[in-house]
């Protein structure tokens, strides 16, 4: 029997380059097809469609994106070409099947942490108003799935996609670090992220999900983690306050509660002090 193509889009980045290079042993009834822009610009509608068409996939896991804060503030209508009018798009064409997109736990304002999927949305940025947009045009259609997760951390293809990759490069360089002691995410390896989707993917539940690690970590807590793992680097931390940030607004409290995801997976969501302290030899 011929396996059923599943998409996974922003193959090249972080999420879903840990989508592919694991889907063989988590998802082996599908012939994963990893897009990156080399591939398909996904703001080419016309292009979308007849490569859709070709291809009729039977999943498509949405990953690609205008990540990167600073540029969505820079040019907000790019940003929201890519983030909501190219996801809206594709969801159009995946409208009779499962559709899982990758949104963000900056689609709230950080006032409250420990956020459930029920709790109102506020972003403060214009990558999470465009986040926040697109999820509404997702779940307009009862078939399909957002996943809103937090800072995602591993190795990603360009080397420079992930938050302990950012941290690593800088302190290669000397550089000291200026971290918050007041900003807190639920950092997770994208590797578990990873494992999470696939499953999420296999058992079909659409809906809204948060998913992200089991602990609430503050942006310095993890430069200390990473300056134990990488003693090597000499790295140099300096502690610092979101309310001395010069710059566009920032949640200063974005943890997830992933209750309800935990509750489909057949493996608990570890927090990051946690995972690095089983994979200590794990390229992180």
């Amino acid at each position: 029997m011929t396996a059923r193509i599943a998409w996974v889009t922003g193959a090249g980045g972080l999420i879903g380059s840990w989508l592919v290079r694991n889907a063989a042993r988590l998802a082996p009834e599908f012939r994963v097809i990893g897009l990156t822009r080399a591939h398909l610009d996904f703001t080419d509608f016309a292009a979308v469609g007849r490569r859709f068409r070709y291809d009729r996939p039977r999943l498509v896991i949405h990953c690609a994106a205008l990540s990167r804060s600073p540029a969505c503030q820079a040019s907000p209508p790019l940003a929201r070409a890519v983030n909501v009018e190219a996801t809206a798009r594709l969801a159009e064409l995946a409208a009779e099947i499962p559709f899982i997109f990758l949104s963000s736990d900056l689609v709230f304002d950080g006032r409250q942490g420990c956020y459930r999927e029920t709790d109102a949305l506020n972003p403060l940025s214009v990558y999470g108003e465009t986040k926040a947009e697109a999820e509404c045009r997702v779940l307009a259609n009862p078939r399909h799935t957002v996943l809103r997760t937090s800072l995602n951390g591993g190795a990603s293809p360009a080397g420079n996609r992930a938050f302990n990759e950012e941290m690593r490069l800088a302190w290669q360089a000397g550089n000291t670090l200026k971290l918050f002691i007041d900003e807190f995410r639920s950092p997770i390896p994208a590797v578990v992220t990873a494992r999470a989707v696939w499953e999420i993917a296999r058992r079909n539940q659409p809906g809204l999900y948060h998913l992200a690690g089991a602990e609430r970590l503050s942006r310095w807590q993890i430069g200390e983690l990473l300056a134990a793992r990488w003693p090597q680097l000499q790295p140099r931390l300096e502690a610092a306050s979101i309310r001395d940030y010069v710059g566009a607004p920032r949640p200063a409290d974005t943890s997830l509660d992933c209750g309800k995801v935990q509750r489909l997976l057949s493996f608990r969501l570890p927090g990051l002090t946690e995972w690095l302290r089983a994979h200590p030899d794990e390229v992180f």
